[in-house]
């Protein structure tokens, strides 16, 4: 990546961060930019007060959407494991 990013990278780089699920260190790396200066640009960007409220709204709602996805796939591999569970007993 050139030593100077555009604002649109920046943000899109931290969004992905944020919003993904995936590893930060993951994202860097697909970026192309260092672990700490993905670090560095989501610490401003959560200190910039300029951020809309609504983007912000989103993000809170997109990791509870993960995390009730992450807890609805737990359950359905529960419930696998039992059908075959009570199914071999019936035999």
């Amino acid at each position: 990546m050139a030593s100077n990013p555009t604002p649109e990278f920046r943000a899109e780089a931290v969004r992905v961060a944020l919003t993904s699920g995936l590893p930060r260190k993951q994202v860097a790396a697909d970026f192309g930019v260092g672990f700490s200066t993905l670090s560095r640009w989501i610490q401003q960007d959560r200190r910039n007060p300029e951020k809309p409220a609504a983007q912000s709204d989103l993000e809170r709602e997109v990791a509870e959407l993960r995390k009730e996805n992450r807890l609805l796939r737990e359950e359905r591999e529960v419930l696998k494991k039992a059908t075959q569970f009570f199914a071999e007993r019936s035999k």
